[in-house]
């Protein structure tokens, strides 16, 4: 026994001596000797030199088990801390950009990934450097090789900048980039995309950093804490499970998914989509050489001309079958199957790469970058896929010594086969199992953890006065006041973000701290310590100086059950979250109280909506919910006290000091000062008086209606002309009291003169694009700006009140409330918006007016009914009732629908017609378009959308797509049919008019449409059908009853 254990000892050390040998010749030997970071040449990539230096972190690892390592063990490792903080040097000298990124998540300002391998200057050659995926490497290997002992951050200036690091992958979920690739969308045209495999890899890198000491085990301190947005982790946790199992809008799938849902991101938490995300990419990917990155990637392909940047239109059909194949992805592949237990799997892949590798003139097997098809056989290739010979990319006269970013995979796979190492060992922080079974991970002060059952949310009523506590126990309804929590206090979230300002301040770098984002519902549901006091903070929907929508109690509610469902499905503590539910008098008036005491009621029954509860006193709940400590508040901010922070105080308290009623608090005490109509009709000698008479006038009134009159005229003389900070205050004071009177038209006009924004307005507008859709925000035939991608606050706010505010003075906030109606409603009643691509929302406001009946009305209608009347529009054409036709094509086109298939008929017709398909005067030509895309991809669906854009009648709109699913269906019940004109559906719609006409005996010159407005849909399409024989196919075409070319 004693001997085999001898010859297990001398056998691992053997190898491991070669696999030291192989390390030092092929990695090594390219390792800067001032940076520290990886390159064959001077130009050194940050994803490159990761990956060597995790190859030789392994490697350290492995030589623990020996004995007499020669100082090895040693040597790697500070091989492997002098890359890690090479890079991070190098990051370090860009802070101006990352702090520029914190606010505005553009290219220009993204950290660069390739830099000077001698001097560590960033490389400024036009390369595509916003790749979200690579900081997320950099952090996840920094925990992971932290955790296994290393010292890789020496001082709180570094832990300040890793910190911003985290700030700068917590909006992934909303910042397109260029991809693991760097070319962004499939056409290589420089336009950028959400990737699938960069929002998981910044998912798992928050997830890994959450609560982590970069100091170690040994010398960590509460000030050298990362400290990670639960909310931003949880909005990018949602976004990739949206996207999965594709990689993108124009990517069906693509290889850069491995590494982000295996090893070594593990980002998927659903067992289930990561295998349908493996068999997709497997299927659609794998060849006999490795994996294509996607389909349609021309990257060193013969036919590729290397002297563009871009791809011209159309260019990447000459790529399809004769992509370049990567045996990268079969390492990373069989490194999957370890963890995953699978030996079939993992003897596979190793045979595979083996046959795969190139021998060197040293007699080293390298890992090629990959397998190219050569020019003249790609014909061959094309015709039939693997027929030829792929070439090794080491025969290429440019190509590089080594691949350094295969060959320190194929290290650390080598380590793992020989069992020289353990799975666990290269993984210390347990990426690759469950959050639930992730338990005694040190040096963490929080954890995303996950739960193994259904989450009870703890939930503390507080009453705003004791008066109100009084009214609510006379229902049998128990709260607490303000006063009565003591000495714990009760802060609005905004103050919450106060505190985190002054998280990752690093002043000798120009880095500032947490950018001023709101606070989730996440992270308001924990317990914080800060200076000395134990803190819990309400979550924002409960401050009524947000929004307006806070003042409609429906709505209110409709918030609560939302945000109690989003922490039940989402919450990753393994502790309890507390909810701290404000009740104010204002939305406990008797005309108001049942639905608020029907939700209270529910709550003492411990179950609301599906959502377990128990209601309690704050002092029993503090025991079994998160304790964050905030010690960084005390570390280098001296200056800071408690007195700077401002609580929620009761109602009584706040009169008694005389102070100003904050904000947050609650409008209840504001009493209707003036006669309305005595002030209107005073306030009308103002209309041709000064601006300096209207700006005086302003303090004399105070009703809502004079106010708005008096600045509506004050608006119209110019803004230049008066005391805009004025005018604001008394636009403020306007907007207040109009809130509390419950006049809607009045409040959304004056929140639109403030300038209000909804804090949720982004992310709602990113929940909604995640899920395959655009947003256009404008007025309704005015100009529209197409959002297809997610933006930051301040842009979305300068579009609405950019082109919204001109044409209209009430949907600029009208329809923020329409962007968070629909976002919610797309998620729980997804089937709403089937074959809508794009939400108009100024076009739904239209459908809406004509459900209405009135133009004006809707802008006097309460959130909780303008909800309701979307809604009611939504759901139109299912409920039982008759719908009129003409009313039935205006509400579609309105919503922008279109029924199954749409898309593919559409094809069907610009396949069949060389001249191209006209819509509205909107050309669709059939080259580059049917060469450039597939009938089944989002980017075709988009164009073809882009078409019907400057269709200005939403019934007109609905009829074209009637006409294109006749002409689709004649196509596929005869497959031999062409076209030899160039098919207009607006001259195809003329003609129909005008055989209509004849038939009914009325005099036609084709453009009288609403004689076709009328028809059911059978009569409708036999006119279209009959108009396409007689002005495309000049054919008779028999068409009974029983046609199905027709909308279904």
């Amino acid at each position: 026994m004693h001997d085999n254990l001898d010859e297990s000892y001398v056998s691992a050390k053997l190898q491991l001596d070669e696999l030291y040998s192989y390390v030092k010749s092929l990695l090594m030997s390219y390792q800067s000797a001032t940076t520290g970071l990886f390159s064959c040449t001077n130009e050194a990539h940050v994803r490159d030199s990761v990956y060597c230096a995790a190859a030789l972190w392994s490697l350290g690892l492995a030589y623990k088990r020996i004995n007499d390592d020669k100082g090895r063990q040693f040597e790697l490792e500070h091989c492997t801390v002098k890359c890690m903080r090479g890079i991070l040097t190098c990051y370090m000298r860009q802070s101006s950009k990352l702090e520029k990124f914190k606010s505005s998540q553009s290219p220009e300002n993204a950290l660069h990934c390739k830099f000077d391998a001698w001097s560590g200057d960033a490389i400024i050659d036009g390369h595509p450097h916003l790749q979200q995926d690579v900081v997320a490497l950099f952090i996840l290997y920094l925990v992971q090789m932290v955790s296994s002992g290393l010292e890789i951050v020496y001082s709180t200036d570094e832990v300040a900048f890793i910190q911003n690091l985290i700030y700068y992958l917590e909006r992934s979920y909303r910042v397109p980039d260029y991809g693991m690739w760097g070319r962004g969308s499939k056409y290589n045209n420089g336009n950028r995309e959400l990737h699938a495999s960069a929002i998981g890899a910044a998912k798992a890198a928050l997830e890994s950093a959450n609560g982590f000491n970069l100091f170690g085990k040994r010398h960590g301190a509460p000030w050298s804490v990362l400290w990670v947005d639960m909310d931003a982790h949880g909005r990018n946790r949602t976004v990739v499970s949206t996207l999965l199992p594709r990689e993108s809008v124009s990517k069906n799938t693509d290889a850069s998914l491995l590494p982000s849902i295996g090893y070594p991101f593990f980002s998927t938490d659903d067992d289930e989509l990561c295998e349908q995300t493996l068999k997709k990419l497997k299927g659609e990917l794998e060849g006999p050489y490795g994996f294509k990155r996607y389909l349609g990637d021309g990257y060193m392909t013969e036919a590729e001309d290397k002297s563009r940047r871009y791809y011209k239109p159309a260019e990447i059909k000459h790529f399809y079958g004769v992509e370049c194949e990567w045996p990268i992805f079969i390492i990373y592949c069989m490194i999957n199957a370890v963890y995953s237990e699978k030996s079939n799997e993992v003897a596979y892949y190793d045979e595979k790469i083996e046959a795969l590798l190139w021998k060197s003139k040293n007699s080293e097997f390298l890992v090629p970058r990959f397998y190219y098809v050569a020019q003249s056989d790609g014909d061959a290739d094309k015709n039939e896929a693997g027929s030829v010979e792929h070439r090794c990319s080491f025969e290429l006269p440019d190509e590089h010594p080594v691949f350094l970013w295969g060959q320190a995979l194929y290290i650390i796979s080598r380590l793992l086969l020989k069992n020289l190492i353990s799975s666990h060992e290269i993984d210390p922080i347990r990426r690759h199992v469950p959050h639930n079974e992730q338990h005694g991970v040190s040096m963490r002060y929080s954890a995303f953890q996950g739960v193994t059952g259904e989450t009870t949310i703890q939930v503390v009523l507080i009453a705003e006065s004791a008066a109100l506590q009084a009214q609510l126990s006379t229902y049998g309804i128990s709260t607490q006041t303000p006063n009565q929590v003591e000495p714990v206090q009760i802060w609005p979230s905004q103050e919450l973000v106060k505190v985190y300002e002054h998280l990752g301040v690093m002043q000798s770098l120009g880095l500032s701290g947490r950018p001023n984002r709101p606070i989730g519902s996440l992270g308001t549901s924990k317990v914080y310590r800060i200076l000395g006091s134990t803190v819990v903070c309400y979550p924002l929907l409960f401050d009524v100086g947000d929004f307006y929508m806070a003042f409609d109690t429906q709505i209110l509610l409709d918030e609560i059950k939302h945000t109690m469902r989003f922490i039940n499905k989402y919450w990753q503590m393994p502790e309890r979250p507390i909810f701290v539910a404000i009740l104010r008098e204002d939305v406990m008036k008797l005309d108001r109280l049942g639905p608020t005491l029907e939700m209270l009621n529910a709550f003492k029954r411990g179950e609301w909506q599906g959502v377990k509860v128990r209601v309690g006193k704050i002092q029993s709940f503090i025991g079994s919910t998160v304790i964050e400590h905030l010690e960084f508040v005390r570390h280098g901010n001296q200056g800071l006290h408690e007195s700077f922070f401002e609580p929620f105080l009761e109602t009584s308290e706040q009169n008694l000091h005389g102070r100003l009623r904050r904000a947050t608090a609650s409008y209840g005490n504001i009493h209707e000062l003036g006669d309305p109509e005595a002030e209107m009709e005073s306030v009308k000698i103002y209309e041709i008086g000064e601006v300096k008479e209207i700006e005086t006038a302003l303090d004399k009134y105070h009703s809502p209606e004079a106010l708005s009159y008096l600045l509506s005229v004050l608006l119209r003389r110019g803004r230049q002309n008066f005391n805009a900070d004025a005018c604001q205050r008394h636009a403020g004071r306007a907007y207040r009291i109009a809130a509390h009177q419950k006049k809607w038209d009045l409040v959304r006009k004056m929140a639109c003169l403030c300038e209000k924004t909804v804090d949720s307005l982004a992310p709602a507008i990113s929940n909604i694009l995640v899920k395959g859709r655009e947003v256009t925000l404008g007025v309704f035939n005015h100009e529209e700006f197409v959002i297809s991608n997610p933006l930051a606050p301040s842009e979305i706010k300068n579009i609405l009140y950019t082109i919204c505010s001109k044409h209209n003075e009430y949907e600029a906030c009208l329809q923020q409330e329409l962007v968070l109606h629909v976002s919610a409603a797309m998620t729980d009643h997804a089937e709403l918006f089937e074959g809508t691509l794009r939400v108009r929302v100024g076009w739904l406001i239209h459908a809406m007016k004509l459900q209405l009946g009135e133009d004006t009305k809707i802008y006097s209608l309460s959130p909780s009914d303008i909800k309701e009347l979307m809604m009611d529009v939504l759901t139109l054409c299912d409920k039982q009732c008759p719908v009129p036709w003409l009313k039935m094509r205006q509400i579609n086109g309105a919503l922008n629908k279109v029924p199954h298939g749409f898309y593919q008929k559409v094809w069907s017709v610009l396949r069949c017609s060389s001249h191209g398909l006209v819509i509205n005067g909107e050309e669709l030509p059939q080259q580059p378009t049917i060469s450039d895309m597939t009938p089944h991809e989002t980017t075709w669906f988009k164009l073809v959308e882009e078409k019907f854009s400057s269709i200005q009648e939403p019934v007109y709109r609905h009829v074209v797509v009637e006409t294109l699913v006749v002409i689709g269906t004649i196509l596929e019940r005869d497959s031999s049919l062409e076209f030899d004109l160039r098919v207009d559906v607006d001259d195809v719609i003329k003609t129909a008019v005008a055989l209509h006409a004849t038939e009914n005996h009325a005099e036609s010159d084709g453009t009288q449409l609403e004689s076709l407005y009328h028809l059911d849909r059978l009569s409708l399409s036999k006119y279209i059908c009959r108009s396409v024989v007689t002005s495309l196919l000049q054919c008779k075409v028999n068409l009974d009853a029983d046609s199905q070319c027709v909308i279904g």
